[in-house]
């Protein structure tokens, strides 16, 4: 992998056998020429962690799928849940250039112009979040919820590269887990 993910595996960071992820997320293989493209169209340049973690697989569902954060979101969570990182190939809905994928999300549902969507629910998304670094830099994660009051939704910070925000996920059940066992206490 180079000078992504040293002394981290990610051999079993996606879940392979996921069927939703294979319907709307997984891609073929991908190729140098296929993220040019993708790079092209979308106007900026994808961190190598990112294009390391498609080299694996082209899109799909990880395993450990929240992210802890330090404010809650507008569900009152103090964690976001993901479904899916997007990959290259168009032909796959949840695909960066497919027909649910960052210009869509941007034009149909109002996404600001921060940089690159990789993951959305309709209302909340993840964004790489070029503003400070430019269009070719290595941007950091953000979370954006279009649930506030804020029409160009809430902008929250959540790690400070995308190997970082992949080194913080966690399994569900750290959060699902703990309600669960106070749910039990209280009865």
């Amino acid at each position: 992998m180079g000078t992504v993910f040293r002394d981290f595996d990610l051999s079993g960071f996606w879940a392979v056998d996921d069927e939703y992820a294979q319907e709307n997320y997984v891609g073929e293989p991908t190729t140098d020429e296929e993220v040019a493209d993708v790079e092209r169209e979308l106007g900026y340049k994808l961190p190598a962690s990112y294009v390391a973690l498609l080299r694996l697989q082209n899109g799909g569902c990880p395993v450990k799928t929240c992210f802890p954060m330090e404010v809650p979101t507008s569900s009152g969570d103090d964690f976001v849940e993901i479904d899916g990182l997007m990959g290259t190939d168009r032909r796959k809905e949840w695909s960066f250039c497919g027909a649910a994928g960052n210009r869509y999300m941007i034009d149909e549902w109002g996404y600001p112009e921060i940089g690159v969507m990789i993951w959305s629910d309709g209302h909340t998304a993840l964004f790489l979040d070029y503003r400070a670094c430019g269009p070719q830099g290595e941007p950091e994660v953000v979370f954006v919820d279009m649930e506030g009051d804020d029409e160009e939704g809430e902008i929250v910070p959540l790690a400070p590269n995308f190997e970082a925000f992949v080194r913080g996920l966690v399994d569900d059940d750290q959060f699902y887990g703990a309600d669960e066992e106070e749910d039990e206490e209280d009865e």
